[in-house]
């Protein structure tokens, strides 16, 4: 899989708004959660292990609307970001920025359950792949750079990312087949051998 190209993927579970007297407006939820197979096609599925995040949290990452740049609902860095990892998942809390339009017309749409779903941009540092005896293939995500977690309209996966995964997918089953080729063949000659050894 290109490692130079970012990643992204879905959560399906919903975001919640928050509003205290006193207390700033956040946007919070799981954008990211652990053990849980996600299938990219037939025979084909990914799972983040639980510890994917340990080294991302100390990152400088943004919040975005739709992984959009340009609309960055908060920082990390500037503590309107706040990301923890639990037994469950990745949990994000926004400070929305009562002051910026766009922040507020977001937040009156999840408020509302309009948008409420969400999305993370990130590289893959280490990963485990499974073949099971089924034919299928799991890759186990254990390690990975986080740049940003967004608030989607419409979160899946994108098509350029599947189609990474499964064109990764067929390299590695010609390799398998090269490899089991390569046996077969040694084994072939490793009998010959001692047959004409007799």
């Amino acid at each position: 899989m290109d490692r130079e190209t970012m990643q992204y993927r879905t959560v399906l579970q919903e975001l919640k708004t928050r509003a205290e007297p006193d207390a700033p407006k956040v946007i919070e939820g799981y954008f990211a959660v652990f053990g849980s197979e996600t299938e990219l096609w037939e025979g084909a599925y990914e799972e983040i292990a639980p510890e994917a995040f340990d080294n991302a949290l100390g990152d400088d990452v943004r919040a975005l609307i739709n992984h959009d740049t340009t609309l960055v609902l908060g920082r990390t860095k500037a503590s309107t970001l706040e990301l923890t990892a639990d037994s469950h998942g990745l949990f994000a809390r926004i400070i929305i920025n009562e002051k910026d339009t766009d922040a507020m017309n977001l937040y009156e749409r999840v408020q509302r359950g309009d948008v409420n779903q969400c999305s993370f941009g990130f590289d893959i540092l280490r990963e485990e792949t499974e073949w099971r005896e089924d034919g299928s293939v799991k890759w186990i995500i254990r390690e990975v750079k986080l740049y940003e977690v967004s608030v989607c309209t419409f979160p899946a996966y994108r098509d350029t990312e599947v189609q990474a995964r499964s064109a990764e997918y067929e390299e590695m089953k010609k390799r398998k087949l090269e490899i089991w080729k390569q046996k077969q063949k040694a084994r072939i000659k490793n009998g010959t051998e001692s047959i004409n050894a007799e």
